[in-house]
């Protein structure tokens, strides 16, 4: 009635469909965070229109114009 050491050791190993899952998601979840860190790299947002410094015209201004 006892079961045997690699017997044991196989039932309480998780199926390989859950390991694929865990390691399908962490790639994802690197992929997603590697791509926001090239986005915030590599692009350059364009200049908006906005009021400028010292005007009071109830809108917003920018802190630092880049344009």
């Amino acid at each position: 009635m006892s079961a045997g050491v690699g017997e044991r050791a196989a039932r309480r190993r998780p199926p390989l469909a859950v390991i694929l899952v865990i390691v399908a998601g962490l790639a994802l979840l690197l992929g997603a965070n590697a791509h926001l860190v090239y986005v915030a790299f590599t692009s350059q947002p364009a200049c908006v229109p906005h009021l400028k410094a010292g005007h009071s015209e109830g809108g917003y201004s920018a802190a630092r114009s880049a344009c």
